[in-house]
């Protein structure tokens, strides 16, 4: 009887891990049939952000540099075909940061002036973001490209063309969805601007005011050649 019992736990116990194995495999198959190539992500992406006309979302911000205390920040971010952005801050409160497509315009509390940029020369980390509602084109806007897999999502890391651009990569998190998570920018002067992102939407109306950017009474505007996060701003 005895013997019975533990031939019939054997057996039980020999079905469960071959179902469990079955699982896995199973898994395994899913897993590696839903693995997109590097091609494959980077259309999927173009196709979800290239139609759409406006995005908005929630930010959070680090930023980290050699030498400097690093920063946390947050906000809300919109941006409008053809590379208009706006980003204001809820933490630091009133630090805003504004492209209306040719310049890029900054202002924080703690400053005593606004500083204007030409959009195409600024060193602001946040400008690879321009090109999102542009004519996004990995290939085209990026030399190198690689994609790996993270969990649910996938990773695309993209090297700029010229040495003379303010960063050195640009990692993209993608969501199942084509839905950029993450973005990561690394910096020529090796600081990290890291972004994450949620409750997104497309196609939000957004009105052409909202890219329009006055500065508060009594404080001046200041032409500079660019606007670099590296001076900790």
């Amino acid at each position: 009887m005895l013997h019975a019992i533990k031939g019939r736990y054997v057996i039980c116990i020999v079905r469960m891990g071959l179902f469990i194995t079955t699982l896995l495999v199973c898994a395994n198959a899913v897993f590696a049939g839903d693995a997109r190539t590097l091609d494959e992500a980077c259309k999927g992406v173009e196709r979800r952000y290239n139609g759409a006309r406006s995005l908005s979302a929630h930010f959070d911000q680090r930023y980290r540099a050699p030498g400097r205390l690093p920063r946390v920040e947050s906000g809300e971010l919109v941006l409008r075909k053809p590379a208009r952005m706006r980003w204001d801050y809820s933490a630091p409160a009133g630090k805003t940061f504004v492209s209306d497509g040719k310049s890029i315009w900054f202002y924080s509390p703690s400053a005593k002036s606004v500083e204007r940029s030409p959009l195409k020369e600024s060193d602001d980390l946040r400008a690879p973001l321009a090109f999102l509602l542009g004519k996004l084109d990995f290939h085209r806007e990026f030399g190198d490209l690689t994609l790996q897999q993270s969990g649910t999502d996938i990773v695309i890391a993209a090297l700029p063309k010229s040495g003379r651009l303010p960063y050195r990569r640009v990692d993209f998190t993608i969501a199942p969805d084509n839905q950029i998570r993450r973005v990561v920018v690394i910096g020529q002067d090796e600081s990290v601007m890291d972004f994450t992102f949620s409750n997104e939407k497309l196609n939000a109306p957004v009105a052409e005011a909202a890219f329009r950017f006055a500065a508060p009474p009594g404080i001046p505007v200041v032409n500079v050649e660019s606007i670099g996060e590296g001076e900790a701003r």
